[in-house]
C-alpha cells in the first residue's frame, strides 16, 4: 500500500510517523481544558470528542467519546472498529470536503500533554523471545538447559500489575526490595542496584470474550498495539521469583506509548513466524501470518547526555504472536476485557546489539557495554533517560507508535517515610 495523502500536510512526509495510513488513538489534553481523545495525523491531533458533539462522527447514537479513554469504543466491537477508521480516512483524506471546518478541530502535538490512551482492566506479560529466553536461560542454568521444557510448546506468561501501568513521559523512581547476593547469609531491604528495562511490545484486546477463543477470534480480538517498557529490578527477582516466578520486581512500572496503533493500521506489516522446532498443538498452530515487520530501537540517555542506541531488533523475530498469547490465556475459560493488555515479553534478534535488555547486553553485568558519551552500564543509573521507538516502513511513508520513555530517579531514602 502507498502513502495516502491527506489535506494535513506535515503528513505527507515520507519520514513522518503518523500518515492518513496509521491515525493512532491517544488520549491528550491542552491548557486547563480536560483531556479528551484525538487521533494523530501529522504533526497534529484531531479532537475526536469534539467532533463526536458537532456531528460530524456518530459511532453510536450515544456519545462514545463522553469520557477520555478508548475502553467504552472498543468494547462496541469490530465493525465499530471498521466504521470509525473509514470515515476519519474520508475526513482527513486530501479531497476531503469539510477541511475548513476539521482544521478547527486541530490541536499541534507540541502544544498537547498526552495521558493514558484506555484504562488497563488486566496485565498479563508473556516471555515469549526465543533469543530472549535462550539468553537468560544460559546466564543461570547453561546453554544445555537455557529453554524450560514447556518453552516450545506454550506462551509462558503471569499476570502483572494493571495499577503499575503508565504513559510515557512518566518518571520511574527506583524501588527498594528484598535484596540477597550469592555471599549473604541473609536478605536485606536496599534499593535495587540491577534496575533493567525490557523491550517489549503491547498488545490491547477490544472485544470482550468469555471462554476459549480460537487462534483467528483471539487476533481478531486485538484492537491495536503500544510499545511497552517492563521495568524489571533483576536483583529483587532473582531473591525472589523461585518458584513462582516475578512479583516485585516487576511492579514498580510499566510504561506504555501514549498511541494506539490499531491492528487494521498494520495490516500491510504482517509476517509469519519463525519456523517451529515442534509442532504447536491445534489450538495454537499458525493459521497465517500473524506477527508484524516493525522495527525496535532502544536508546540511553545519561543525566544531562546526548541519547546512545544500544539495541536495535524488529518484531517479527518473536516466537509466539500476541493472537497465540491471547488463545492461550483464554483455554482455561478466562475471560478477557476491553482493556486488557498483554506484554509480548523482552524482544531480542540473535546478535548482540539486538538484545532487548540489559541484562542480556551486559550478560548479567559480567561485560559492561559502552554508550556513545564513552561511559559504561551494566544496569541502569539514576538519571538515565531511556526511550523505546518503532516504526514499520511502508511504501513512502512510516508507521510510529510515538517515544515510550521514562527517566530513572533515585531511590528515595526512606520510602516509609510518609511527611
Amino acid at each position: 500500500m502507498p502513502l495516502l495523502k491527506s489535506w494535513v500536510e506535515s503528513a505527507n512526509a515520507a519520514d513522518c510517523p503518523f500518515p492518513l495510513n496509521n491515525l493512532p488513538y491517544g488520549v491528550f489534553s491542552t491548557g486547563t481544558l480536560q483531556p479528551r481523545c484525538g487521533v494523530a495525523i501529522g504533526d497534529v491531533i484531531f479532537d475526536i470528542k469534539t467532533a463526536e458533539s458537532a456531528g460530524l462522527i456518530a459511532v453510536t447514537d450515544g456519545a462514545v467519546f463522553a469520557k477520555p479513554g478508548w475502553n467504552a469504543f472498543m468494547a462496541l466491537g469490530n465493525t465499530h472498529w471498521v466504521a470509525l477508521r473509514k470515515r476519519l480516512l474520508e475526513l482527513l483524506a486530501e479531497d476531503s470536503d469539510e477541511k475548513d471546518v476539521l482544521s478547527e478541530l486541530l490541536t499541534p502535538m507540541s502544544d498537547a500533554t498526552m495521558h493514558m490512551p484506555f484504562q488497563v482492566t488486566e496485565y498479563t506479560d508473556f516471555y515469549a523471545s526465543r533469543n530472549h529466553a535462550f539468553n537468560v536461560g544460559t546466564m543461570f542454568r547453561g546453554a544445555e538447559n537455557a529453554l524450560p521444557p514447556n518453552w516450545l510448546h506454550i506462551p509462558i506468561g503471569y499476570n502483572g500489575r494493571a495499577s503499575s501501568v503508565v504513559v510515557s513521559g512518566s518518571d520511574i523512581r527506583r524501588p527498594w526490595g528484598q535484596l540477597k547476593g550469592p555471599n549473604d547469609d541473609l536478605p536485606r531491604f536496599a534499593p535495587s542496584q540491577r534496575f533493567d528495562i525490557e523491550l517489549e511490545m503491547g498488545a490491547i484486546v477490544g472485544n470482550p470474550s468469555d471462554g476459549p477463543l480460537t487462534l483467528q477470534e483471539a487476533d481478531d480480538n486485538i484492537f491495536g498495539y503500544v510499545l511497552l517498557n517492563d521495568w524489571s529490578a533483576r536483583d529483587i527477582q532473582a531473591w525472589e521469583y523461585q518458584p513462582l516466578g516475578p512479583f516485585q520486581a516487576k511492579a514498580t512500572a510499566t510504561t506504555i506509548s501514549p498511541w494506539i496503533v490499531t491492528t487494521a493500521a498494520l495490516e500491510p506489516f504482517r509476517c509469519d513466524a519463525p519456523e517451529r522446532e515442534y509442532d504447536l498443538l491445534d489450538h495454537l498452530k499458525d493459521t497465517g501470518p500473524m506477527l508484524f515487520d516493525i522495527d525496535l530501537r532502544v536508546t540511553l540517555a545519561p543525566e544531562g547526555q546526548d541519547a546512545s542506541t544500544i539495541a536495535e531488533t524488529n518484531y517479527n523475530v518473536m516466537y509466539y504472536s500476541a493472537a497465540q498469547q491471547l488463545a492461550h490465556h483464554t483455554t482455561s475459560g478466562c475471560s478477557m476485557r476491553a482493556g486488557d493488555l498483554l506484554g509480548s515479553g523482552t524482544i531480542s534478534g540473535p546478535e548482540k546489539h539486538n538484545r532487548g535488555s540489559l541484562l542480556e547486553l551486559s550478560w548479567g553485568g559480567k561485560e559492561p557495554f559502552t554508550l556513545e558519551t564513552g561511559e559504561t552500564r551494566n544496569f541502569i543509573e539514576d538519571g538515565d533517560t531511556l526511550n523505546l521507538e518503532g516504526r514499520a516502513k511502508g511504501d513512502g511513508y512510516v508507521i510510529g507508535f510515538g517515544d515510550c520513555i521514562g527517566k530513572v530517579l533515585p531511590a528515595l531514602d526512606d520510602p516509609y517515610n510518609r511527611s
